[in-house]
């Protein structure tokens, strides 16, 4: 398996005025991050606002970037679903495809239990060649994964690794003790990113990434290089901006990082309803922000 990056970005997907996606800009958007830190992108997921596009829109989206991208970062297809059928299909239609690895979820809404779960990423390993990604986000999904279920699917030869997003630590720790040797964690949550690499975690799969990738970057090469309180320092000064794009109360990801690209000029459009873009009242907290980093998307 060829690497698939420390730093990916789960990118938006940009909008036309009339909301429909936008697919030249999506591929300027992917080769804008690869110039800005990222090594990859996770396309059409939650940031890409999967739970509003529909297949072909995501299948067309998988195929143009892929053609964009090239050999120079990799491509991580969300094929994720409640449904243990849908994303079977949908991961072997991204593996037709010509992608890199696939991401799915934990199931949503119907609230499977820990064997339901272990079934299901059974069922879509055993579908494809492709390297799969878990998705443990409780904060959408409701239900946790559990580190002995991750554990016990960490044995499929193609689970490569989990996107984790439950913020409990201990958690995270017990998953690395617990994994076959080679299985990576990827932080799901930007703040996340120092303490999860700390722990022996190997990247994130972010948002924030978006505007301050080559910061990431290295500030998760100072992990690597054993220089701790460096890190912390540059991890510091992004927990304020990662604050702005996921605040609490306020406009849910990606409303926030897609208005803030869109006012640094980066142009991606409004989000699909239901989600609505941030209020001015919100929009000033966000734009205040901003000022205060160094934006590394050439736009």
């Amino acid at each position: 398996m060829k690497p698939l990056g420390r730093l990916l970005t789960a990118m938006v997907t940009p909008f036309d005025e009339k909301g429909a996606v936008n697919y030249e800009q999506a591929k300027k958007l992917a080769l804008a991050l690869l110039d800005s830190g990222s090594e990859g992108v996770v396309v059409a997921a939650t940031t890409g606002e999967a739970p509003t596009l529909t297949w072909e829109e995501e299948m067309r989206l998988f195929t143009e970037i892929k053609s964009a991208v090239g050999k120079r970062g990799t491509i991580i297809a969300y094929t994720g679903s409640n449904s243990t059928t849908e994303a079977v299909e949908a991961t072997k239609k991204a593996e037709k495809i010509g992608v890199d690895a696939c991401l799915s979820v934990v199931p949503y809404y119907n609230k499977p239990n820990q064997e339901g779960i272990y079934q299901h990423f059974k069922a879509i390993a055993g579908s494809t060649s492709l390297p799969v990604i878990m998705y443990n986000i409780p904060g959408r999904v409701v239900i946790n994964m559990t580190w002995e279920t991750i554990a016990k699917l960490s044995q499929i030869k193609n689970i490569v690794g989990v996107k984790e997003a439950n913020g409990d630590m201990a958690h995270v720790a017990q998953t690395i003790s617990n994994t076959r040797e080679g299985f990576l964690v990827w932080s799901g949550n930007d703040n996340d990113t120092f303490p999860i690499m700390a722990l022996g975690g190997y990247g994130v799969i972010g948002v924030t990434t978006h505007l301050v990738g080559k910061q990431y970057r290295k500030m998760m090469d100072l992990i690597l290089s054993g220089k701790i309180a460096e890190a912390a320092a540059i991890h510091r000064s992004l927990v304020p901006l990662v604050n702005a794009m996921f605040p609490i109360p306020g406009p849910p990801s990606p409303a926030p990082i897609k208005y803030a690209l869109n006012h640094i000029g980066f142009s991606v459009g409004k989000p699909r309803l239901p989600l609505v873009p941030p209020t001015a009242k919100e929009a000033e907290k966000i734009i205040g922000e901003l000022k205060k980093h160094t934006i590394d998307l050439p736009v």
